[in-house]
């Protein structure tokens, strides 16, 4: 997404009890994507997680790899 020039800059943060990536199309703004690490929750919804701009949860799940499929659908686009 980086090399498409999607998504121009990311940050990682570790806090106590979360890891979150997130991706922004400008440094100065809020970020499109966070994806969460939540280790608590690993028993129950899953321990990750991709939440929108808006703070919705748009994907939780045990696997990160299933969990990062909500993403290559938002970049699917019809070629005319």
């Amino acid at each position: 997404m980086v090399a498409a020039g999607e998504w121009r800059d990311y940050g990682i943060s570790s806090l106590r009890d979360l890891a979150v990536f997130s991706v922004f199309r400008r440094t100065a703004e809020h970020p499109l994507y966070r994806i969460e690490k939540r280790p608590k929750l690993r028993q129950r919804q899953g321990q990750y997680s991709v939440v929108g701009m808006d703070g919705h949860i748009l994907k939780r799940g045990a696997d990160l790899k299933t969990v990062l499929r909500v993403l290559e659908r938002k970049l699917i686009r019809s070629v005319e």
